[in-house]
């Protein structure tokens, strides 16, 4: 009996026992998956936190980079619109250049039509007076040089040793002069006395420089008693300072003596030519 009853305290104490031990199991296991799980999630949160930084590293760089790229555009929108404006600018300079390129050839050749027609009167002239009878003389010579007529006549044609009245033979010269210039009203005719470079003083003629004048005024006298305007005629003298050749001998000093015509279109019926030619040239 007390062998069963001592049995029966033990089973007792051991059932009792095992209880308390499968719950504190239990406990262990699920505190077990509990720290795992902890573990896991604390991981996943590093995870997250460490993506979390990159992402807002990355979208930080990537604020910069919108910002540089606005940056960037504004300064491209800006840089085309200035070159559209100079483009736009260039061609129209560019335009104007060519007009006023073709503007300017145009006036070039409207000049040189003018020229050409100057030119070509020029030469009537200088035809005009070699077919005259008489004015083919050794004595008397005519040359163009940039489109003026000079005609050259030796001062023993016209007037005796240191005067200046003109002779009668020269007269027929003259006329013949005479006849071209009145031909030709939009012409001017400028008359050159030249002497020699010896010194010269009689009566009321001081040097060189009176006689030549005063032989240009002589000439000229004479052309407007032929009929020549004297709006055309132009007085001028020009002393020993434009010699042919030297002063040397008596030969060279005789060549030296001279009056020259110089035939030339009138400057102010010229200039008005061009700029008539100008003005119609602007109205085109």
């Amino acid at each position: 009996m007390n062998k069963l009853f001592t049995l029966g305290i033990i089973s007792a104490l051991i059932f009792s026992s095992c209880g308390p031990n499968k719950e504190l199991v239990a406990a262990q296991k699920e505190l077990k998956e509990t720290k795992d799980l902890l573990n896991t999630t604390a991981m996943k949160l590093n995870v997250c936190l460490s993506d979390k930084a990159a992402s807002d590293a990355s979208l930080t760089a990537m604020k910069e980079q919108l910002k540089d790229l606005r940056k960037t555009n504004d300064a491209l929108f800006s840089s085309t619109k200035e070159m559209t404006v100079l483009t736009t600018k260039g061609a129209e300079n560019l335009e104007k250049t060519l007009e006023s390129l073709q503007e300017r050839d145009l006036k070039i050749s409207r000049l040189q039509d003018a020229l050409t027609k100057k030119d070509s009167v020029t030469l009537a002239i200088v035809s005009s007076l070699k077919k005259s009878v008489g004015i083919d003389d050794p004595d008397i010579e005519i040359n163009v040089e940039k489109g003026v007529v000079f005609i050259s006549i030796s001062d023993k044609l016209l007037f005796k040793s240191g005067s200046y009245i003109v002779t009668e033979k020269a007269k027929s010269v003259l006329e013949k002069v005479a006849k071209v210039i009145s031909d030709k009203p939009e012409f001017e005719a400028m008359i050159e006395g030249h002497t020699d470079s010896r010194s010269f003083s009689s009566g009321v003629l001081l040097d060189n420089w009176d006689l030549s004048v005063k032989r240009s005024t002589s000439i000229i006298r004479e052309l407007q008693k032929l009929g020549v305007n004297p709006s055309q005629l132009i007085a001028a003298g020009r002393s020993s300072y434009v010699p042919l050749v030297d002063n040397e001998t008596a030969e060279n000093r005789a060549k030296n003596r001279r009056t020259r015509v110089v035939v030339m279109p009138k400057i102010d019926q010229f200039y008005d030519m061009i700029e008539k030619e100008m003005k119609q040239l602007s109205g085109q």
